[in-house]
């Protein structure tokens, strides 16, 4: 007489050897960390797929080890972005847990039919939906390319933080790369206050810590500062230096989405985002799906100073 295993028991199995056969294929180096010395297991070691997903190293052994236990949808999603899964790898995951992701390749819906026409038809003006964590949602042809080539990002990587600290073209844009990066790890550090347990947030803390000794330099420094509007110089690689004002419009709550805008201070600064606006539809290509829902949407409300 044979015994047949649970579901539920081979699910365990089969998400513990998948989980481990990706960490397994990522290289220290893919994901920002130092190999070091006397390294003899083949990937990521289980406490360095613990600091990425900021989750605990004992609960992760246990997750590979197949026992019973619960895993949230933010835990996975920040699973996924640790071990940088595929889409198709994403939504095994998922599969496997039993669990809805929160973040699939899909449509996001608080980015309206509406607000995707008004990114449009704002026309040459940069302006793109942002969440709290900086995670871009939509934007028009010209913010694409206005800092980088956001179309070419896969999109877990269309995020101002993780571009601030490295990637180069965004970086190159900036007139005063220190002052900028300073500032934006301030905001979030303001932010992440009323996230401090959320594993989406923890995540993304722990992927820039990794990454870059610069931001870590900064988040050492417990610097806060709130949201407003600021005029700033970017160095676009198409039409040159453009003088603009960062603008945010409320989408609902004031730690929720916003609809950033970049609005030209003088005339030169305008002339250049409408050549710019005129490069992008010559080469324009479909604009990969926002990254992930937000929080609802009500009504625009200005900015706070």
């Amino acid at each position: 007489m044979t015994t047949v295993a649970p579901d539920s028991d081979v699910r365990r199995h089969e998400l513990a050897e998948f989980l481990r056969s990706r960490r397994e294929r990522i290289t220290p180096e893919q994901v920002g960390l130092p190999r070091g010395r006397r390294r003899r297991t083949p990937g990521l070691r289980r406490e360095e797929v613990a600091q990425l997903s900021a989750v605990g190293v004992t609960w992760y052994t246990w997750l590979e080890q197949a026992r019973e236990i619960q895993v949230s949808p933010q835990v996975l999603d920040a699973l996924a972005r640790a071990l940088l899964l595929d889409a198709s790898e994403r939504t095994h995951l998922f599969a496997l847990a039993g669990s809805l992701d929160p973040a699939p390749h899909a449509p996001c819906p608080s980015v309206t039919p509406a607000l995707r026409a008004m990114l449009d038809q704002l026309g040459p003006i940069p302006a793109c939906i942002q969440n709290s964590r900086y995670d871009i949602l939509a934007y028009n042809s010209t913010y694409g390319r206005l800092l980088c080539d956001l179309d070419a990002l896969p999109p877990e990587d269309r995020n101002c933080l993780w571009l601030a600290f490295t990637n180069a073209d965004w970086r190159a844009s900036m007139a005063d790369v220190a002052e900028v990066n300073r500032t934006i790890v301030a905001k979030f550090r303001a932010a992440m206050a009323e996230h401090l347990a959320e594993p989406a947030w923890k995540a993304l803390l722990a992927r820039l810590e990794a990454r870059s000794p610069e931001f870590r330099e900064l988040w050492a420094r417990h610097e806060v500062l709130g949201l407003g509007a600021k005029t700033k110089y970017v160095r676009n690689a198409h039409v040159g230096l453009l003088h603009l004002e960062h603008t945010n419009l409320w989408l609902g709550p004031a730690a929720g989405p916003r609809l950033v805008t970049m609005v030209p201070v003088d005339e030169e600064s305008r002339a250049g985002l409408e050549r710019l606006a005129g490069l992008d539809l010559t080469d324009r290509r479909r604009r990969p799906e926002p990254l992930e829902p937000s929080e609802p949407l009500e009504l625009l409300t200005p900015a706070a100073a």
